[in-house]
């Protein structure tokens, strides 16, 4: 069984793989023996993930580029298929989307939401279709929220953007398979670097109180479902989410926004 979650020979494209989810997804797929090519903006973030892959003894390959421009994204499927020879796994981790009140959210604003969160990963899995049909065990993993089944002020470009991805896993997984199989991760609220620099001891005392382990997930938890996704543990899966949230059933901060009538929440949000 442990074999299961080997990734031995396999080659892996990780996007917005700089920090949090992505470099830790990175890593991990590089520790179960994948070659990874790491795809983000941020160069310095970049290389030193890049150094901890290759300290693993696999083979890694860097990619600095806007993610969010579609004329970019073909040089990743080449680079890793001219690196590696092949391509098995596919992770969309790159989106995100500020959370912004209803009434100043421009039409612009939810479009650029899913440019970000959808369009990039349809863009990016379309374009390695036809190198990921070569694999044997393809696997592509779209990077979620918890936000795309709750629901609250400020975030109705993010968490549609975001449900919009989940479901877009669940209709490619019908057109991409048997070959390919495409499932998502839907992390709940992950301390990543750019949350932590906003929460102090009492905001993370109120944002654990509502969830059902009582702490805050790691990248490295998200990184776990990954690995299951990515290997053959996970071959009898497709289309489906995988919520990993530590049994959050509701938003954990509260954004402090009015609502119409002028009342502001007060209940963590």
């Amino acid at each position: 069984m442990p074999n299961l979650f080997r990734l031995d020979g396999r080659a892996a494209i990780v996007t917005g793989a700089s920090r949090g989810i992505g470099a830790a997804a990175a890593l991990a797929l590089a520790e179960n023996g994948a070659d990874v090519l790491v795809a983000a903006r941020n160069e310095t973030d970049l290389a030193a993930v890049a150094k901890d892959i290759a300290g693993t003894g696999r083979r890694v390959e860097v990619l600095v580029c806007d993610l969010t421009d579609l004329e970019a994204l073909p040089a990743l499927v080449e680079r890793a298929e001219s690196a590696f020879g092949r391509l098995d796994i596919l992770v969309n981790n790159v989106g995100g989307t500020a959370p912004r009140a209803f009434l100043d959210t421009s039409a612009g604003y939810l479009e650029r939401a899913f440019h970000f969160n959808v369009t990039v990963a349809f863009q990016l899995s379309k374009l390695a279709v036809p190198i990921l049909l070569a694999s044997g065990s393809a696997s592509i993993i779209n990077i979620s929220s918890a936000m795309a089944r709750l629901s609250d002020r400020g975030f109705v470009a993010y968490a549609t953007a975001k449900s919009a991805l989940s479901h877009m896993t669940r209709q490619m997984s019908v057109d991409l398979g048997p070959r390919i199989r495409v499932n998502a991760v839907a992390p709940g609220t992950i301390e990543t670097e750019s949350l932590a620099q906003f929460v102090d001891d009492a905001a993370r005392a109120q944002m654990t109180s509502v969830i059902a382990l009582r702490r805050l997930g790691t990248p490295r938890d998200v990184a776990g479902a990954v690995i299951y996704l990515a290997s053959d543990a996970s071959g009898y899966v497709t289309g489906k989410i995988i919520e990993v949230d530590g049994g959050q059933e509701q938003p954990t901060i509260s954004l402090g926004l009015h609502d119409l009538q002028g009342a502001v929440t007060d209940a963590p949000t």
